[in-house]
């Protein structure tokens, strides 16, 4: 059974690979074969994909931010469109990465409407909605929604999708995640020294209007605590070069460090992080953390004239509760003086953090129960053609 599976972002390409490693999983016990063809990137085909175009690095938010990015999307998609038509897959799986997959899931209704498409981790549409028309778009061309949030779930029922809600993936990754003891002695930080993750960055964008606001408040911040160590787990080894030259403009002492994300978070007391699914991950980790996201001038202003303030919140763990569990700063108030301000409230008051790790465990209780890639994984197999 042939599986065509689209995704793209670093997000996505994680989640494909977890995704992916369940199918097989499941297809031996299911007595299956399967191969997978993809559009993603090197976890996925480190899990087995056969990778047809590379999108890992292609991925921006932000209307003016996105047209870098404009063509080699059209390219990615052209030959996803390509080998469909060439090779008609039994199943289509599109994971997130609204812009691309919607014009792969519109090509499967007009040309291969036997093929059944399941989205899975559809796009927030249940956020950030300006209007039903991509809903409806990815309604009519989906054949069943694997959900990851409750409210996602609601959304998309409501507006006639077929739902089930599965839970939310980086759950299971929690089952093999490593202590803070056996993290601290891996990475050779002592019990006692404080350490802060730095997250600037996981799209292009993100290096010039994140990266220097989340190290300048890192660099008052150790002047603050001059104990403190940074450590900065790179999403994409492209970003080593402009990340190490900033740590020595700005005279940090931190680590960059490729591949070894999960130990960084059990490690660390704090964590100062862009806006995304790593939100999700470091508070399953219990990490308390404060939230940047800065877009350019122009996509702002945009924004706030044509949603007028109808998102409640950026960061995942806020919009899970619909409440602030973590600061969030954005756009201009996106300073090294808040950010600095807020790291160290919590950083220095019992209480606020108690009372985020308690925020903590209650969001933790709406993302499902562990087994997410496999019931996904489950889903998916019995919608293929017997």
């Amino acid at each position: 059974m042939r599986i065509f599976i689209s995704t793209g972002e670093v997000s996505g390409d994680l989640q494909g690979s977890l995704l992916i490693t369940a199918l097989q999983r499941q297809a031996v016990v299911a007595g299956l074969e399967l191969e997978i063809v993809a559009l993603g990137g090197d976890k996925m085909a480190e899990a087995g994909a056969t990778i047809l175009g590379h999108t890992s690095g292609i991925g921006s938010m932000g209307l003016i931010e996105s047209l870098p990015y404009v063509l080699p999307t059209l390219q990615v998609q052209r030959v996803a469109i390509a080998s469909l038509k060439q090779n008609p897959p039994d199943l289509v799986v599109l994971i997130d990465y609204m812009g691309p997959n919607i014009g792969i899931g519109n090509y499967m209704r007009r040309h291969l409407p036997q093929v059944p498409v399941v989205y899975y981790i559809a796009p927030q549409e249940w956020v950030w909605s300006m209007n039903v028309d991509n809903t409806t778009r990815i309604v009519n061309f989906t054949d069943k929604l694997l959900a990851i949030f409750p409210e996602e779930a609601r959304y998309y029922q409501k507006n006639g999708a077929k739902v089930s809600w599965v839970g939310h993936p980086l759950v299971d990754r929690m089952e093999k995640a490593p202590s803070r003891t056996s993290a601290r002695a891996k990475l050779g930080i002592e019990p006692d020294q404080m350490a802060i993750a730095l997250l600037p960055a996981s799209r292009h964008q993100e290096i010039k209007y994140l990266l220097p606001v989340i190290f300048q408040a890192a660099q008052t911040i150790q002047s603050k605590l001059p104990e403190v160590h940074f450590w900065i787990p790179l999403s994409l080894e492209i970003y080593r070069q402009p990340i190490e030259a900033a740590i020595k403009h700005y005279g940090l002492r931190a680590t960059v460090i490729l591949a070894q994300q999960q130990e960084v978070f059990a490690a660390v007391d704090f964590a100062i992080t862009k806006s995304g699914t790593v939100n999700l991950e470091l508070a399953l980790f219990n990490v308390p953390q404060v939230v940047v996201y800065r877009l350019s001038p122009i996509t702002a202003w945009l924004a706030r004239k044509i949603l007028k303030g109808s998102i409640p919140f950026a960061s995942p763990p806020n919009l899970v509760l619909m409440k602030p569990i973590v600061p969030e700063f954005l756009q201009e108030q996106a300073t090294p003086e808040n950010i600095t301000q807020a790291v160290m409230e919590l950083l220095l008051n019992p209480s606020r953090r108690a009372q985020t790790l308690a925020d903590y465990q209650e969001m933790r209780q709406c993302l499902g129960e562990v087994g997410v890639c496999d019931r996904a994984a489950q889903e998916i197999l019995q919608m293929l053609p017997v």
